[in-house]
């Protein structure tokens, strides 16, 4: 093997580390507080939700 896939495996991982950082990132910005808390309160509700009724909204659809 050439000497050049050592040095293309270590960019393809720091890539990947990259991206792996950023979505941690984005995930915990603080605009995803409510809609992360609306969701872990879910399971607690006591109605089951049907079939028809719509998914909650996320903060994007509620800012539009």
């Amino acid at each position: 093997m050439s000497p050049a896939w050592g040095h293309a495996t270590g960019v393809l991982i720091l890539l990947m580390m990259a991206a792996f950082l950023g979505i941690w990132v984005w995930a915990w910005l603080p605009y995803h507080k409510r809609s992360f808390n609306t969701l872990a309160r879910l399971p607690m509700e006591d109605q089951a939700a049907s079939p028809g009724e719509p998914i909650p909204a996320t903060d994007e659809e509620q800012r539009r």
